[in-house]
């Protein structure tokens, strides 16, 4: 199962990268994604058709297809009354199904994939999606479905992208007040916490992004404990702050009753769902500092980079996996809570891809190694100064890419010596 994780978040990058270059228009954006998708031979995928929604027709066209399957006839089309497939698109936008068009199984597909993309039309049966990808493999799994339901949310990122191309302009002047709002939402770096200290810090590629960190005390039968989030939404800009500040606000919501980790993540999960139809993908992981005297923190993790417990004493790294997928993968998911001990000394690190995905000037990552290393180098130091010493060589390693990405980051570290029992956060301007 982790493995299935580490693979979806692996798929969405790819994926991401597949629609990154330039498109003058939607169809030949999605022209290449589906020969890219097909070519690629992690999925498993021998077929790929892009159907185009007719209004006039109340029908889905056929304007492109690919792969090792008996060709179409060009300007084939679906009528969307005899074809209710079609008519789930909206509530499930991944369809796995079993084909019925006559002609469709004759050219040798019998089970494929469709999902939706792109803007929501309404006509007079409801809404439905301008464009609808289908794609067929030898063996339909619950895996492929994952798979085109990230698919998907990519496409419809890209072309939303191409279409807002134009408007761009009238936009900037927003941005400036969005960034204000989104930097008066963070919390101050740093915090202590019993005998943790603790620090973090965001860095927007743009003037706002989809990155974030937050600090939640919570008090849990008379007993104060604290949590830590971080996140990585899927889009970029205004669409991902606006993503990122909506997860920070269900998550401060959900806390303050309370709320179980298994049951608060799977409540955001829904809620993500349901509420973003185009930019449902976040990374999120949440753990909670207890007062319990063998200093347990209990942490679940949705898909996000695997924050990095390092333990000086006998010189080892522990990295907290994924005990769930992203949010907003599909309407249903289920989480696990995991725990771990924070010895004195220990340090454990959390961040976003931003740190370790990002490239020098010949478009080399930074890495895991090379942060594990600087946490190595760096752990007796407070949680402030291996904080800075990160994003500095990230900055130096960085410093001729062209490529940039939002940069988050929060280290945890329990004092070697008896502290105070206290909490208390020191003022500190958010870079």
């Amino acid at each position: 199962m982790q493995q299935n994780y580490v693979s979806q978040r692996n798929t969405y990058k790819l994926l991401e990268k597949l629609t990154s270059q330039k498109f003058k228009t939607e169809i030949s954006l999605l022209k290449s994604l589906v020969k890219d998708v097909v070519n690629h031979k992690e999925f498993g995928i021998i077929g790929g058709r892009i159907w185009e929604l007719n209004p006039q027709e109340y029908s889905y066209n056929l304007c492109y297809q690919f792969g090792k399957v008996d060709k179409i006839p060009k300007g084939y089309s679906l009528s969307i009354e005899n074809q209710p497939v079609l008519n789930k698109l909206l509530k499930q936008r991944t369809i796995l199904n079993y084909e019925s068009d006559e002609l469709l199984k004759l050219k040798g597909i019998y089970s494929y994939s469709i999902t939706g993309v792109g803007e929501l039309i309404r006509l007079r049966g409801g809404k439905y999606y301008k464009y609808a990808l289908a794609f067929n493999s030898p063996e339909m799994l619950q895996s492929f479905y994952e798979t085109l339901n990230i698919i998907s949310g990519i496409a419809t990122i890209a072309i939303r992208g191409i279409s807002g191309f134009s408007v761009e302009k009238k936009i900037r002047r927003d941005l400036f007040k969005a960034s204000e709002i989104q930097r008066n939402l963070l919390p101050e770096h740093k915090i202590r916490f019993l005998d943790y200290d603790i620090y973090g810090i965001c860095t927007p590629d743009s003037e706002v992004g989809g990155d974030y960190f937050d600090y939640l005390r919570n008090v849990y039968e008379g007993e104060e404990n604290l949590g830590i989030v971080i996140a990585d939404a899927s889009s970029k800009g205004l669409p991902a702050a606006i993503q990122a500040l909506f997860v920070s606000g269900a998550i401060r919501m959900g806390t303050r009753f309370a709320t179980k980790i298994t049951h608060l993540f799977s409540r955001l999960n829904t809620l993500i769902w349901e509420t973003f139809v185009y930019e449902r993908f976040v990374t999120l992981f949440y753990c909670e500092l207890t007062q319990a005297s063998n200093r347990l923190l209990l942490y679940a993790n949705a898909g996000h980079c695997a924050p990095i417990h390092y333990r000086p004493a006998n010189d080892s790294f522990m990295m907290l996996e994924a005990t769930g997928a992203m949010l907003g993968l599909t309407e249903h998911q289920s989480f696990r809570v995991e725990n771990i001990r924070m010895h004195p000394g220990d340090v454990l690190v959390l961040y976003t891809d931003g740190i370790t995905e990002s490239q020098d000037e010949n478009g080399l990552m930074y890495g895991e190694e090379r942060l594990l290393e600087l946490i190595r180098k760096n752990y007796n130091e407070t949680s402030e100064n291996i904080a800075l010493a990160i994003i500095e060589d990230v900055q130096k390693y960085t410093s001729e890419s062209l490529y940039n990405d939002d940069k988050t980051l929060v280290v945890i570290k329990r004092d070697l010596a008896e502290q105070p029992e206290m909490t208390e956060i020191s003022k500190a301007s958010i870079i």
